[in-house]
């Protein structure tokens, strides 16, 4: 399955929320990637620009976007940012593939 690593912040209602009940919000994201077909692999508390970043499996990207959409409606985090990512294997191949193709592309301006 595809991996997508999302970042995010949390809204300071939903930070005052988590002082008055501390809770593990890896257990809420991990609950709804399954109901998209994904599964979360790893959930981090980060410093800096992002409060967070997920790392989650999904069939496709209209599931790993349904994932993202319906946490952000849910009001508790904004400034969103998905990505997808591959593994350095995936990557290998994709050079690998990039280099067969390079091969026969004319690229703009060159003769």
């Amino acid at each position: 399955m595809p991996l997508y690593i999302t970042q995010g912040r949390y809204t300071a209602e939903a930070l005052k929320g988590m002082l008055a009940k501390p809770e593990d919000r890896a257990t809420a994201v991990a609950a709804l990637a399954e109901k998209a077909g994904g599964k979360l692999l790893s959930y981090y508390v980060t410093f800096g620009e992002y409060d967070f970043l997920v790392v989650a499996e999904a069939p496709d990207s209209r599931a790993a976007a349904a994932v993202v959409l319906a946490a952000g409606a849910g009001g508790g985090v904004t400034d969103l940012k998905t990505v997808e990512a591959m593994t350095s294997a995936q990557a290998k191949d994709c050079f690998a593939k990039a280099a067969q193709l390079a091969g026969g592309f004319r690229s703009a301006g060159k003769d």
